[in-house]
């Protein structure tokens, strides 16, 4: 799974994606990543306060990680939302 995320918004939508692509409820992913479900929905829904230790608990119980890259200057480039 490679998604663009520029914003918390974003981000949500890509955890919410990768968690029903695992077939785990928000309830199941919170206790795989030590967080309650209200946690969860909070991230998924682009609250731009969560905690990056936060988002990288929640990214490793998915098997995925954060990566750092130039940012795509062209029309080109679709961010999934």
């Amino acid at each position: 799974m490679n998604t663009l995320a520029r914003d918390s918004q974003q981000i949500g939508n890509a955890i919410r994606r990768a968690r029903k692509q695992r077939g785990l409820s928000q309830k199941a992913l919170g206790d795989k990543a030590g967080f309650r479900q209200e946690t969860i929905s909070v991230i998924e829904n682009g609250n731009p306060a969560a905690k990056i230790e936060t988002l990288l608990a929640v990214l490793a119980a998915l098997d995925l990680e954060f990566q750092i890259a130039s940012r795509s200057k062209g029309r080109g480039i679709e961010i999934n939302s």
